[in-house]
């Protein structure tokens, strides 16, 4: 137990350092939820649930919708495992084609129109990947 407390603070540590970009604005968005919105932790993350519909990883800090599944959360810590591998790369390689590829009515009507999984999308995929090696559990969108 002693050892996976530690591997937890090192994760925390690396994140804080090597992906500050995103632990920092995900720092702030658990600070404005932490007294209105359930928080708890999975794994080295954070998590916290809020009013949106869908989740968000920003570092060590995961937002998912309230009453989420139990695979979404491990979908999105297979983002922090993204961020933790890419550092400051994480937001223009990871968050901001996942929310053009979520958001842009242009990628909606493709998914629809062809009946397409919006975990196939490449930086999806990865982050139910990494999740699925590390946890060993079935992430959201796991196919």
């Amino acid at each position: 137990m002693a050892i996976s407390k530690a591997k937890g603070r090192f994760a925390r540590l690396i994140q804080i350092t090597w992906g500050l970009p995103q632990n920092v604005v995900g720092g702030l968005l658990y600070l404005l939820y932490r007294r209105t919105r359930r928080q708890g932790s999975y794994r080295s993350a954070f998590v916290t649930e809020w009013g949106s519909d869908a989740g968000l990883s920003l570092g060590m800090f995961v937002f998912v919708p309230k009453g989420a599944h139990q695979s979404l959360v491990v979908h999105e810590y297979g983002h922090t495992l993204q961020s933790l591998l890419l550092g400051p790369l994480y937001l223009p390689m990871i968050v901001l084609p996942s929310l053009l590829w979520a958001g842009l009515p242009a990628c909606t009507r493709f998914r629809e129109r062809r009946d397409y999984s919006y975990y196939r999308f490449f930086c999806e995929r990865w982050a139910n990947r990494l999740a699925m090696c590390v946890t060993h559990e079935r992430p959201i969108g796991w196919y």
